[in-house]
């Protein structure tokens, strides 16, 4: 067991400027990854900054219209909140789909985003990784893959990123808040997950010593009509093998707005812009969805066991799209 010291925070500032003294010492919110990682040796941060009593834990709508969500907001809280359950359902469905309630109870929402990809050669130290020793090699390109990525990876990482909360987020254009010692900040979720490239092991576009605030949803009508499907290896709780958050305006019979986004494809939640272009001002049928995923999956680079994730996400986008086009018509 490795000692570390643990020390509680009260205030932002305060938490800052630990962090800032102490380039060793992490966050800890509920610490249902951070934990996990500590028990494994990949993580050994030597400070442990509670941060479950800052004044982070509300969520809170917004003068546009949007929503606030507190950075130690807890996943049970975040699904149970009925202005959440009403305007962005995807988001209560993912939440609820991501974990047991037990975990649920404790994760917080800025964890959930900061949460490290499951990849078994990434959690074995006894393997190499490029995540975790930069330029050690990437075994899963020849190794495990059957739940690695199929968009955005490179030969340096095939890994995923393991969050369901990420995608419905990354459908609604979230925008995650931040403090350093500089100052606060903002980060559009698009931009918060950098890309893998030769670097795997730089994960977000967050400033060293960054403490993530909370996390801010624009006013989106088209989110109220939304769903959030995942499919896993098993009934009981587990990672996805895909998921989609998906939103659906039809006037007419005519899509006059979607929203996707893809989940266990990529290093992070993969918002399907192409699949948006190409159905916007489509007829809304089972065959433009079809081509709609197709024009997104185009790009997929499979490995010799993930291929099965490509026709997954696109029976994926039409059964939700189908579904989400016959509620509408009710």
């Amino acid at each position: 067991m490795r000692e570390f010291d643990y020390q509680r925070v009260f205030d932002v500032p305060g938490a800052v400027a630990l962090l800032g003294a102490d380039p060793d010492a992490r966050f800890l919110g509920g610490g249902t990854n951070l934990v996990d990682l500590m028990k494994t040796g990949v993580e050994r941060p030597a400070r442990l900054i509670d941060v479950r009593e800052l004044p982070l834990d509300r969520v809170e709508p917004t003068r546009e219209g949007g929503l606030r969500i507190g950075a130690t907001v807890t996943n049970s809280d975040l699904a149970a909140h009925p202005d959440v359950r009403r305007r962005y359902p995807a988001l209560a469905q993912a939440v609820l789909a991501g974990a047991s309630g037990q975990l649920r109870n404790m994760a917080t929402v800025g964890g959930n985003l900061l949460q490290r990809t499951r990849c078994g050669y990434f959690t074995d130290l006894a393997q190499p990784c490029n995540k975790r020793v930069p330029g050690s090699g990437c075994p899963a390109v020849e190794g495990e893959h059957h739940n690695h990525a199929i968009l955005g990876a490179s030969a340096h990482c095939v890994a995923t990123h393991p969050s369901d909360m990420g995608v419905a987020l990354a459908a609604f254009d979230a925008v995650v808040s931040y403090e350093t010692a500089d100052g606060a900040g903002e980060l559009a979720l698009a931009d918060f997950y950098l890309p893998v490239g030769d670097t795997p092991h730089r994960e977000t576009a967050l400033p060293p010593g960054a403490l993530i605030t909370g996390v801010t949803l624009p006013p989106s009508p088209i989110a109220a009509v939304s769903r959030y499907r995942k499919v896993r290896e098993r009934a009981s709780y587990a990672f996805a093998i895909g998921s989609l958050a998906a939103a659906l305006d039809v006037q007419d019979g005519v899509v006059r707005e979607v929203r996707l986004a893809f989940g266990a494809v990529a290093s992070r939640p993969w918002r399907a812009r192409e699949a948006e272009r190409a159905l916007t001002g489509r007829p809304a049928s089972a065959e433009a969805f079809a081509a709609a995923a197709d024009a997104e999956l185009s790009a997929a680079e499979v490995l010799q066991h993930n291929g099965y994730k490509v026709p997954l996400l696109r029976n994926l986008v039409v059964a939700v799209l189908t579904e989400l086009t016959e509620e509408a018509a009710r």
